[in-house]
């Protein structure tokens, strides 16, 4: 765990300059805006350890899977969130010195995150091997008015010289990702231009023919007034342009260049207008020029912190956490496309390909629903929806048949694209989370309309897996699942996942369940669905004898649900029988010594108590949470939050509390040492939720919000609004108690500890 950064309720803070963690600050000061992003790289050249990053929301490369040992139904590929054109660069030189804080002294060095108006400000002293001093103010944000615009606002000061500065600058396509193979590069050019005052690339990925258009402008202010450069020199080579001015500095006086970007692609232009209409956005952004600009997109960020803030009292490390978890996912996320979806990583680094993981419905949906408009986690719904086809796709090259539809672990267009066979062909309870975030989305919507729209098709396809997957075990007089990888990826290829057969076994009784509904409440769709899936009365039939004699793993004597048949011929020790220097395991230890061993990665018997708690009471859950929490190493971001939520009920305070922190400032204090590959942006949903759920006790039954809200001793108070059904309600909790007051919309009874509450808004 890393603690350099200052602890501050709206900034994130780093103070003085150390190469050893530049990655891990490259990641933390990501920006984006939904529609595109970047990594924190310095504007100027920088020559030590970095990680460039510049990526576009939708575009990737399926990169040939290469293994040895090809088994049928292998997918072809791994798909890679590109490194796209860049265009952030601002080249300093002073003859044949080269501003780099990598060979310069470094003094004066501040790096600040503003997460209330996304920006990112930087300032820096560099002195040169020379003896020359200047002083750099460095400011950045990608519009979230406009997704295809971004600016830069960068200071220079000679301090005690003047002289003539070389300033290059570049849109550079000539890229490669880190995880690229041999240094493969993944661009071709289309376009290239570059003359006075402009600079532009179209590029062309392979394979996918994905276009994107990059194009820079820019303006020179000398003592607060726009001024020439003293040269102008418009240079391009392939995949490459820029300009390279000159520009006269005098001691002590500020000279500032203001960069202007605009980012197009083929996924919202039409290509061969690309260069035009990206000259027609620069022109007008320059014309708007860098105050305006940010005016606009901080206004945005004021709005979204209206819908979505959490605030903390009396306790800044976790006030911090909770909104950089919020920002994070806001900029990578927008709910405005429903072609897109969240990446693991968002805008902050190429680690797990950038592509769709059972995250989404798992971790991200209850953040949009309770955060924006109905309509975003629809869009997130019906983006699984648009890929059924696909998914029956996937599940036929498994063997399966009659529309049996797996859903892949990781895709960016409904096909299967992850290279590892115990994820890729075990981790199946995936299936499960999308059906079941059909109906969180329901529960807390009202929506039931998306059943017959959408829904009860999706349902009917998982649900036939799941009826092809199980077998009869005659031993058992049960069914059993084999050969599964549950949430705990530290046990693969087991049989009877206790979380994987109890989602299974509630898809089935809620897709019965959606069958009912549909053919009572519309009998043209439920006719029109039928004839499309082609359902037999059999179908659902089958389906409510796997529910009735689904086999679940217990341990009777403990009364615990068993992860999966053989758990208990495990050493069964604990977190704290492990070494210091054993940690992280994934890093430290063979995988053959993590499979043998208990040791849990995430929450996986306890996943599945979150998802159903109304089924399990308090003493359950507390048997199982007092079993497996001190065996969970806590090594998936997806762990701590549901570990949160279980601790609240059952009245862990200080565990809900530590579990709370490590979720919050898991890549702020790099907990699992891994925050250099970029943020965890799909578990920081799950960090919203362990306040809303966990210290804020929100249940929803038979259609009704319930809250059981407590306060943690370290705080002295926390507040969050929420959007339930067209009301806007806003929870405060204090030492005096709990309010909840209704902001906006029609008269709401919630349950408050137990007790109805009538709500109105004041007049």
């Amino acid at each position: 765990m890393k603690n350099y950064l200052k602890h501050h309720e709206w900034h994130i803070i780093e103070e003085g300059f150390d190469p050893r963690v530049h990655r891990i600050s490259e990641s933390l000061f990501s920006l984006g805006n939904g529609r595109m992003g970047q990594r924190a790289n310095f504007e100027e050249h920088y020559s030590g350890e970095m990680h460039q990053g510049s990526y576009v929301a939708g575009v990737y490369y399926p990169d040939k899977t290469r293994v040895g040992w090809w088994k049928n139904g292998y997918p072809e590929y791994f798909a890679k969130v590109l490194n796209a054109p860049s265009w952030i660069g601002i080249h300093i030189a002073f003859g044949k010195q080269t501003l780099d804080l990598a060979k310069c002294k470094v003094t004066g060095f501040k790096r600040v995150l503003d997460m209330k108006q996304g920006l990112l400000h930087r300032v820096f002293t560099a002195t040169f091997p020379d003896g020359k001093k200047v002083r750099v103010d460095a400011r950045r944000f990608c519009s979230m008015a406009d997704g295809e615009v971004g600016a830069i606002r960068y200071a220079i000061t000679p301090l005690n010289f003047s002289g003539t500065a070389t300033i290059t600058l570049p849109v550079d396509a000539d890229v490669v990702n880190k995880d690229s193979n041999y240094d493969e590069k993944f661009w071709n050019e289309v376009a290239n231009e570059a003359k006075s005052g402009l600079a532009i690339v179209t590029a062309e990925t392979k394979k996918t023919f994905f276009h994107v258009t990059t194009g820079m402008t820019y303006a020179v202010h000398t003592g607060g007034k726009r001024s020439k450069p003293a040269s102008v020199k418009a240079t391009k080579k392939e995949k490459y342009a820029d300009n390279v001015i000159t520009v006269k500095l005098g001691k002590e006086q500020e000279t500032v260049v203001y960069k202007y970007a605009v980012v197009l692609s083929s996924e919202n232009h039409a290509k061969p207008k690309m260069m035009a209409a990206a000259k027609k956005k620069l022109a007008a952004a320059s014309a708007k020029g860098f105050e305006k600009l940010f005016a606009e997109h901080a206004a945005v960020w004021a709005h979204k912190w209206e819908e979505c803030d959490i605030t903390i009292e009396g306790d800044i490390a976790a006030q911090q956490g909770i909104r950089f978890n919020i920002f994070q996912l806001t900029q990578t996320y927008t709910g405005e496309d429903e072609r897109l979806n969240i990446g693991p990583k968002g805008f902050t680094g190429e680690k797990y390909g950038g592509s769709t993981y059972w995250d989404t419905e798992a971790y991200c949906l209850p953040f949009y629903l309770g955060t924006a408009d109905q309509s975003v986690a629809r869009n997130l719904l019906v983006y699984r929806y648009k890929h059924l086809k696909r998914a029956i796709e996937n599940a036929r090259k498994l063997g399966f048949t009659e529309g049996a539809a797996l859903y892949p672990m990781v895709t960016m267009n409904g096909e299967e694209c992850h290279n590892e066979w115990e994820i890729t062909f075990e981790e199946i309870h995936r299936n499960g989370a999308i059906a079941y975030a059909i109906f969180d989305y329901i529960r807390y919507t009202g929506d039931e309309t998306y059943l017959s729209d959408h829904g009860l098709e999706v349902l009917i396809g998982i649900s036939r897996f799941w009826s092809q997957r199980v077998n009869w075990s005659a031993d058992k007089q049960k069914y059993v699942m084999l050969g599964v990888t549950g949430p705990n990826e530290y046990e693969n290829n087991v049989n009877n996942n206790w979380y994987t057969n109890t989602i299974a076994a509630w898809t089935l009784d809620y897709t019965r369940y959606a069958l009912d509904y549909v053919r009572k409440a519309d009998e043209s769709k439920f006719a029109k669905i039928i004839a499309k899936a082609k359902l037999t009365d059999a179908e659902p039939a089958r389906w409510k004898d796997i529910i009735d004699k689904m086999y679940y793993p217990v341990d009777k004597g403990r009364g615990v649900f068993l992860q999966q048949d053989g758990f208990l011929d495990k050493e069964l020790l604990t977190v704290h029988d492990l070494r210091p220097q054993d940690r992280p395991l994934n890093q430290k230890w063979s995988w053959d010594r993590i499979l043998r061993s208990c040791f849990i990665k995430q929450a996986d018997v306890l996943q599945g108590l979150y998802f159903f708690e109304e089924r399990f009471d308090k003493e359950t859950i507390k048997r199982n949470f007092d079993f497996y929490e001190p065996m969970t190493v806590h090594e998936s971001s997806l762990s701590p939050c549901v570990h949160v939520i279980l601790a609240c009920k059952i009245g862990y305070e200080e565990k809900a509390y530590e579990m709370y922190l490590r979720t919050a400032r898991l890549d702020l204090d790099d907990y699992n040492n891994d925050t250099e590959d970029g943020c965890h942006i799909t578990s920081m949903a799950g960090t919203w939720v362990s306040v809303i759920k966990g210290f804020g006790g929100m249940t929803i039954h038979h259609g009704q919000l319930h809250f059981a809200p407590h306060l943690p001793k370290q705080w002295n108070g926390y507040s969050f609004r929420l959007e339930f059904r067209g009301r806007v309600i806003k929870v405060r909790v204090t030492k005096q108690g709990a309010d909840v007051i209704l902001e906006s919309g029609e008269p709401l009874t919630v349950v408050v500890h137990g007790r109805e509450v009538a709500l109105r808004t004041i007049r």
